[in-house]
């Protein structure tokens, strides 16, 4: 009998240690469901979060054209109608011969003196459109674009592709080289940007538009940027004479061997084929067609004279 109590007390025990390892088991299962979950929805509302962010971030586009027939307007990305939107040009829609000429200039290999004086012996304007390395490394040259009546452009300052910058970001990138040109120049920056690289987004055109910029594409270029693969004369000639048309922008790269060397011949051929150049001033003020055409009719031994050359005199030549 003792014994018998002893047994059945071992048992009672025994199963009341299995009850706890049960109870513990079943606490730990639910634990683990319980941790698991909540981890399921950290990771669920992160995944969300990226998710909703991906989709909130502007899409990034590529400015590009289509040249398909000679001496027309190329097929471009954007309509001439949705950039106006934003205060945006790609060229003119005109059947005028009237070409805008623009440089692009990321930093200086020798060519830009070439470069300005064909601008000079034309009595063509142009725009170039600097970075912060070129204005710091080149303070000289930028200040006789602007004494020979050339517009300076915004190109940013670090080069960036700035299709997915905030608004803060993006208008410091603009802002620091206002600020510099101010410094070399002792003049505020004309309000004209061009994006690097060419990438883009509506929410910065949007961007620099609420800053006063007009932004600046092209409808005339060929790939002059090719250090190490520069087109001959005949190609680039070629190209140029082609693709030129009524209206267009024309972008140029300062850093070119070949334009340097072509720019005098091919600004020639354009006046011989009937082409007169004016400034991106005229072309976004709402006068600026009014002030070309009389300057146009006017007597080539008397020219219209200005604080800056806006036309060129030899461009009054018909073809």
């Amino acid at each position: 009998k003792p014994f018998s109590d002893i047994h059945n007390k071992k048992t009672r025990t025994d199963n009341g240690m299995d009850r706890m390892e049960q109870l513990k088991a079943v606490l730990s299962l639910c634990l683990i469901f319980g941790v698991a979950f909540c981890l399921g929805s950290v990771v669920g509302h992160t995944v969300s979060v990226r998710d909703q962010a991906v989709m909130a971030r502007p899409a990034q586009k590529d400015w590009g054209l289509s040249f398909q027939e000679d001496n027309k307007p190329p097929v471009a990305d954007e309509s001439m109608e949705q950039l106006a939107q934003y205060d945006a040009f790609y060229a003119e829609n005109t059947t005028e011969k009237v070409l805008y000429l623009t440089f692009d200039c990321g930093y200086e290999n020798g060519n830009t003196p070439a470069i300005l004086d064909a601008l000079k012996k034309h009595h063509v304007p142009a725009a170039f459109f600097i970075v912060g390395n070129y204005l710091e490394k080149n303070p000289d040259l930028v200040k006789r674009m602007r004494a020979e009546g050339h517009i300076i452009g915004n190109h940013s300052y670090h080069h960036p592709d700035m299709s997915q910058m905030g608004k803060e970001e993006f208008q410091k990138e603009l802002a620091q080289l206002e600020d510099l040109y101010e410094q070399t120049t002792g003049e505020k920056m004309a309000k004209f940007s061009r994006p690097p690289q060419g990438k883009y987004s509506d929410n910065n055109l949007q961007l620099a538009k609420e800053l006063g910029y007009r932004t600046i594409f092209w409808s005339l270029a060929y790939v002059d940027w090719k250090q190490e693969e520069q087109p001959t004369h005949e190609e680039a000639m070629s190209k140029l004479l082609k693709r030129v048309h009524p209206g267009a922008i024309v972008l140029l790269h300062n850093t070119s061997r070949t334009n340097g060397e072509i720019l005098d011949e091919v600004l020639t051929k354009w006046e011989e084929m009937g082409y007169h150049f004016a400034s991106l001033e005229e072309l976004v003020s709402s006068g600026g067609r009014e002030a070309r055409s009389f300057f146009l009719t006017d007597n080539q031994e008397n020219p219209v004279k200005s604080a800056a050359p806006t036309h060129a005199a030899g461009s009054q030549k018909q073809a």
